[in-house]
């Protein structure tokens, strides 16, 4: 049994019904019916077009459960315009099951999971794992989400601002469990690139590639974090780092900027230095304040003020960061780096201490502990 070739028909499929007049989350159960009586026939008798005979059988288990429904009156219409058997138009549905699960009545983390269950395939028990919940709590998450976005019509303008943020929030989850989320964001976000051209979808899909190609080389033998200029160079993906590049000029080049490009270009200048002491700072400042304009997140400030430190020395980064306000995440670490670097050694342990009590990640709190002690016993 072919479970990648179901896996990659299921959002087609499920588009499909949705266009058809199901309404979601009555599609997404007749599909999972029709999936499991692939699996159990194909084996022996696997159809010469497994997306006809998917889609068809999908409707018909549709179309039970809708005649069993309280409204079986009105979905019984849908009888007669049940599709012969044969080969279906090769319509891609996914780009609209993109914006449905992302759509603005949901919270981030059920849109995050609609989108994994309904364009990535991934089943509720593989969801849980990657995101340590139990099953039935991340099943009700779900169910709620489809609830949701039940009745509203396909054909929808959707916001590809709101698809991006979801598709960042399954990146940065990284992985855990048999799951591994980071490579399966880059998946659906090659698959949204394919599918429609937009040049924040390609910064989107540059920055992941950019980010994952340095994977390897972010923790040690033990699972510490490993500073970006302490990281072994040589471990990086230097073939995700080139097409993470290429994409990304080709992005740029329309003169269309985003954020999501602009954080590629300051992902490109790191992956692009021989050594951390060749990294274009000056231009990483550049990029920085453009993704400030761009956003006005005050985490970029933050992130800036770093790289005012690296271009202009400590001090200057130390002036950038006194105009934030200091319950910023991260704004102690960031503190105690640049009083570091200006040799103020007692006020750097201090808030590397202060940084570790604050971390909500036990790899960072063990990192930022660390930071302190070494710091002290050199004062020793």
């Amino acid at each position: 049994m072919d479970e990648a070739l179901l896996r990659s028909l299921t959002p087609n499929v499920l588009g499909i019904l949705v266009r058809r007049g199901a309404d979601f989350a009555a599609a997404e159960d007749a599909v999972q019916e029709a999936l499991i009586e692939a699996v159990r026939v194909w084996p022996g008798d696997r159809p010469k077009d497994p997306k006809g005979w998917l889609v068809t059988v999908a409707w018909r288990k549709f179309l039970d459960m809708a005649k069993s429904d309280a409204a079986r009156r009105r979905r019984e219409d849908l009888v007669d315009e049940e599709p012969e058997p044969g080969p279906v138009p090769a319509v891609d549905d996914t780009l609209q099951l993109y914006f449905l699960c992302a759509h603005p009545s949901l919270t981030p983390s059920s849109a995050v999971a609609l989108t994994l269950r309904a364009v990535g395939g991934l089943t509720t028990r593989q969801i849980a794992q990657a995101y340590l919940v139990p099953e039935a709590t991340m099943a009700q998450r779900i169910s709620r989400a489809k609830r949701t976005v039940s009745g509203v019509r396909f054909d929808q303008a959707g916001d590809v601002a709101t698809v991006l943020r979801v598709l960042y929030l399954v990146f940065n989850e990284g992985y855990s469990g048999d799951v591994d989320l980071a490579a399966e964001a880059i998946r659906l976000t090659r698959r949204l690139a394919a599918a429609i051209d937009h040049p924040e979808v390609a910064g989107l899909l540059a920055l992941m590639l950019l980010h994952h190609a340095r994977r390897a080389a972010r923790t040690g033998p033990g699972g510490e974090l490993v500073p970006l200029a302490e990281q072994d160079r040589g471990e990086w993906d230097t073939r995700l780092i080139a097409e993470g590049v290429e994409i990304l000029r080709a992005a740029l080049a329309r003169d269309s900027l985003g954020e999501f490009q602009a954080q590629a270009a300051i992902a490109a200048l790191h992956a692009d230095a021989p050594a951390a002491e060749e990294t274009d700072w000056v231009q990483i400042v550049e990029w920085y304040d453009e993704l400030a304009r761009l956003t006005g997140s005050p985490i970029v400030r933050l992130n800036r003020a770093v790289a005012v430190g690296e271009a202009d020395g400590p001090r200057a980064g130390l002036a950038a960061l006194a105009e934030l306000d200091d319950s910023l995440p991260r704004h102690a670490a960031v503190a105690a780096y640049l009083h570091e670097r200006d040799g103020d050694l007692a006020t750097a342990a201090r808030l590397y201490a202060e940084a570790a009590g604050k971390a909500a990640d036990l790899a960072e709190r063990a990192h930022l502990t660390r930071q302190a002690a070494r710091i002290n016993a050199v004062r020793k």
